[in-house]
């Protein structure tokens, strides 16, 4: 069959188009028994109902695909019980057909007040990083790949940090690959079967200069060639926005519209010396819809779906009491959406960071698993997105949540709550805590790679345990802002 012209679908139902190109993948990847098409390749309506509520998409379905029934890209089969199934005559052709279709759509034309003028460029670029991390994997490495997976997991990471920057400094790295997993924003599954959640969140480093935030969420992620550490993050997930003016990154926010990139921000204080910031970045962080009216004219509305990780500077007093140089009162609300790391200024700590240079300058640091991890995260990421170049080689799996873990983290809640009648610590901490081990869990994806969900283990439960407890005392650290 020769592929009829581009099925020019309307914007509101691209995101439907991505799912339902996954799910065509699938269907034809099952239709396949050794080399031979052993029945026609089909999807039932509850099914991409399941994947479009997974993946967090609300639009209805039913436009595009009457759009496809009409074009014979898709015929509706008769059937009892109200279940629709349809079966697709030309899988292969439908999904290149359905991606081209999204591909168009990232190129996002200017609103009232557009974005800036390069930043379609820029994600075509980062799209390209990617796309060629994971031919280069798929083509020469893939095997390597998963048997270096077989044998991964958080503990054997944060042994590998560990061993680079020592006991004082890894925990920081670690979390911060750790949410680079977490990107993929993969379905967190209930034991009841519905899905309640997804891995993805935004990460904030505080606490004085000099602490190593910036190195953690920057340097390690994206790599810096000046001073030799090769990237272990996601190629071409990363969006760097030193220099960008909250008023900027709401601008160019419209563009990422529908996709899930990272926004690194080095100085996250430097965009709240501009009054009125807190109220859209909370909706932008909350991924609701985004409108924001200035003088100059209107930006969105848009929602954004992609996350942050973020560094600012703080005065302290002591290892544990700390006041934020953001004077808006605001503030804390946007901290209580974030995964917070605070860093005080210790003894032990400047010893270690001033043993951590010196390695680096000396050449003494091997980063020996750089490679294999960016490998391993690149094509967990493709694999967990419904990537056309590995959705009818893998399956995708959603995170299975267990009892356990919600009470070891209960059993740390209530410790805390007993030191005091008004605690500083939000419940939204626990999700977090719920996320950060979900994302841990990804680390050992091809450890059981037979399962249908990915497990939460006990490794991982523990591993989120010590994040919770160091998070509810560093928020019973905060003493408000700094007057201005």
């Amino acid at each position: 069959m020769a592929a009829p012209a581009g099925l020019e679908i309307v914007a509101a139902d691209v995101p439907v188009a991505r799912v339902l190109a996954a799910l065509v993948a699938d269907a034809d990847r099952r239709r396949t028994v050794r080399g031979y098409t052993t029945q026609p390749a089909r999807v039932r309506l509850s099914d991409l109902r399941t994947r479009l509520l997974r993946d967090r998409v609300f639009e209805d379905p039913g436009r595009l695909l009457g759009r496809l029934k009409r074009r014979g890209l898709l015929a509706e089969l008769a059937g009892g019980g109200g279940e629709k199934t349809f079966e697709i005559p030309y899988p292969d052709e439908l999904r290149h057909l359905l991606m081209e279709e999204v591909a168009r759509a990232e190129t996002v034309e200017p609103g009232p007040v557009s974005p800036v003028p390069d930043e379609p460029a820029e994600i075509r670029a980062m799209d390209g990083d990617f796309l060629d991390q994971l031919r280069d994997v798929l083509h020469h490495r893939l095997e390597e790949t998963i048997e270096f997976g077989r044998t991964f997991d958080v503990e054997r990471l944060a042994g590998y940090l560990k061993g680079l920057f020592g006991e004082a400094l890894y925990f920081d790295s670690l979390i911060s690959l750790l949410q680079q997993y977490a990107l993929a924003d993969v379905a967190l599954l209930a034991p009841t079967g519905r899905t309640t959640g997804a891995t993805g969140f935004h990460l904030a480093l505080f606490g004085p200069p000099g602490t190593g935030k910036t190195f953690s969420i920057d340097d390690l992620v994206r790599g810096n060639p000046r001073s030799g550490v090769p990237p272990h993050g996601l190629p071409g997930r990363n969006r760097y926005c030193g220099g960008i003016t909250p008023v900027q990154f709401l601008r160019v926010g419209a563009a990422y519209t529908g996709r899930t990139f990272n926004f690194i921000v080095p100085e996250f204080n430097d965009w709240f010396k501009y009054r009125g910031m807190v109220e859209p970045l909370k909706l932008v962080m909350e991924q609701r819809e985004v409108k924001w009216e200035t003088t100059l004219g209107t930006v969105g509305p848009y929602t954004f779906r992609s996350f942050f990780s973020v560094n600012y500077n703080v005065r302290t007093a002591g290892a544990d009491d700390y006041w934020t140089t953001i004077g808006d009162p605001n503030f804390a609300a946007l901290e209580d959406r974030m995964l917070l790391r605070f860093h005080p200024m210790t003894r032990e700590r400047f010893r270690a960071v001033e043993a951590s240079a010196e390695r680096l300058e000396l050449g003494e640091l091997g980063f020996e698993l750089a490679g294999p991890i960016r490998d391993h995260l690149t094509l967990v990421h493709a694999i967990e997105t419904g990537h056309p170049l590995v959705a009818s080689r893998f399956r995708r799996r959603s995170i299975r949540l267990e009892r356990p873990l919600y009470d070891a983290l209960r059993e740390v809640s209530e410790k805390a709550l007993k030191t005091t009648r008004f605690p500083k610590f939000s419940p939204r901490l626990k999700s977090r805590a719920v996320r950060l081990a979900a994302a841990a869990s990804l680390v050992a994806y091809f450890r059981e790679s037979d399962e249908p969900t990915v497990p939460i283990g006990p490794m991982e439960t523990d591993f989120s345990r010590r994040f919770y407890e160091e998070e509810v005392h560093a928020r019973e650290g905060r003493r408000g802002a700094i007057a201005r």
